[in-house]
């Protein structure tokens, strides 16, 4: 890629549409899940499924919530841990979890994706991936070409580690970085050298990992311009497949941990900007294209060619190749996804524990999608992934005239397409790339629960 293919960024539109709003790994969004979900629908529902879309390939998720030390910025669902006993206990009751839930799944699906993630799941020993490893493959089979990745963190990492994850068929892997400068390090409590990273990738692709994906975040404490071009260009030296580049959200109110975290360490809204601007052309300068969102790959990588394609999908996993699937997912916090419902499992150990002991599937909370539920998630994981849409495409599949069915989403991009953010014809709805950085902002005019006017908002994320 040439200077030429950089994507470069207007400030100005950034600083315009910048809000809050959601991230759409699902529709509806997890605010608006409630606990009139039972197991009962969980297990109606996936028998359901079962029927409707036969022997589908499935994803899976496994949830491991353990860490070795608190990284400040981390809004994920964690818990600090070095007592290998409470680990073990964990796998002993995913596997309770896996076991209740095979009954009513049909045996003949087999599994194209699977992800752990949390937490960290590298903070398991070599000898507790194993375990986890050989319980899943002794319940599901795999299809020889699946997707199987993980989410590492170097700093505790050994190769027997990664020995272990490809024993048990991983063949990608994710690390966090965030940013390589000492003093960001030592104040988000994430001491970190390259060299430890570098180690990791070299394990990594020695063991057969065929792809790569490294995370930076812009808008910790203490980044400035000059150290986090220093970041990056580190990065690029390591030549991962993907980089994700994520919006650090301060939300000491909500996430008690960020408040050790003081705001005027943060960088400024407009030094944050900045610090967005600089990755994305960087970035888009050396060679990765941006797939949407936070997210950039190569030219040759899958989620690229899906791009191109317009078959790229998008859930709780982020994005992905394998659309229509089912996604069950497993431990606390944990988020399943079926045809017309979300599922949530219990967000603690003692209540997650409790429901198998009583030989039911710990679910917390969800929501069953309505048909205008299921219409508006198409078209915003349209836009989210592929960057249009066909409006004879809707009209078809849900019998309704669009431009009548979405009248005052259509009425509210007109300022989009003011700004060039969009461009909307008589059959078409099309994003420029101007429009891609502010996706978010496009996808909720078509989200029914943002337009109405009545009850409490929830809080969501920047999105930018």
């Amino acid at each position: 890629m040439s200077e030429t293919d950089k994507l470069h960024v207007d400030i100005g539109l950034l600083k315009k549409y910048d809000k809050a709003g959601p991230r759409y790994t699902s529709y509806p969004t997890a605010p608006y899940f409630h606990e009139g979900i039972k197991a009962k629908d969980y297990v109606e529902h996936l028998i359901t499924d079962n029927e409707r879309i036969a022997k589908r390939d499935l994803s899976l998720y496994f949830h491991i919530p353990f860490c070795d030390t608190l990284c400040y910025f981390c809004g994920c669902n964690m818990m600090v841990t070095r007592n290998q006993d409470k680990i073990n206990k964990y796998l002993e009751y995913l596997e309770k979890e896996i076991v209740l839930l095979k009954q009513y799944l049909d045996p003949g699906r087999k599994v194209i994706q699977m992800h752990w993630g949390g937490g960290t799941p590298t903070h398991l020993s070599p000898d507790q991936i194993k375990t986890l490893g050989d319980i899943i493959h002794k319940y599901f089979d795999f299809q020889p070409e699946a997707e199987v990745s993980v989410e590492i963190d170097p700093r505790e990492l050994t190769r027997d580690h990664m020995a272990a994850l490809s024993e048990a068929g991983f063949n990608r892997c994710s690390m966090g970085i965030q940013d390589f400068d000492p003093l960001v390090q030592e104040t988000v409590n994430r001491i970190q050298p390259e060299d430890i990273t570098f180690n990791a990738i070299e394990w990594a692709r020695a063991l057969g990992f065929n792809s790569i994906n490294l995370d930076l975040m812009y808008g910790l404490p203490h980044q400035r311009l000059e150290t986090y071009e220093d970041t990056i260009e580190k990065v690029l030296k390591m030549n991962p497949d993907r980089l994700a580049v994520f919006n650090y959200a301060h939300l000491p109110s909500m996430i008690k941990h960020q408040q050790l975290i003081k705001d005027e360490w943060l960088p400024t809204p407009d030094q944050k900007l900045a610090l967005l601007k600089l990755s994305i052309e960087k970035l888009t300068s050396s060679g990765y294209v941006y797939i949407g969102m936070d997210h950039f790959a190569k030219p040759d990588d899958e989620l690229t060619i899906a791009m191109k394609n317009g078959t790229l999908y998008r859930n709780f996993q982020g994005y992905s190749t394998h659309a229509g699937i089912n996604l069950l997912a497993f431990g606390i916090t944990s988020i399943s996804m079926l045809s017309d419902m979300y599922m949530q499992n219990h967000k603690t150990l003692n209540s997650y524990y409790e429901a198998l002991d009583n030989g039911q599937l710990p679910v917390m909370r969800g929501v069953t999608l309505n048909d205008d539920d299921q219409l508006r998630r198409e078209v915003i994981t349209d836009l989210m992934c592929n960057f249009r849409l066909k409006k004879d495409r809707y009209e078809s599949e849900y019998n309704i005239v669009f431009d009548n069915y979405f009248a005052e989403a259509l009425e509210n991009l007109k300022a989009f397409e003011k700004d060039s953010l969009i461009s909307l014809g008589r059959d078409t709805l099309a994003v420029t790339e101007a429009g891609r950085l502010l996706i978010r902002n496009i996808a909720m005019n078509f989200d029914y629960y943002l337009m109405k006017k009545q009850g409490d908002k929830p809080r969501f994320s920047r999105t930018v």
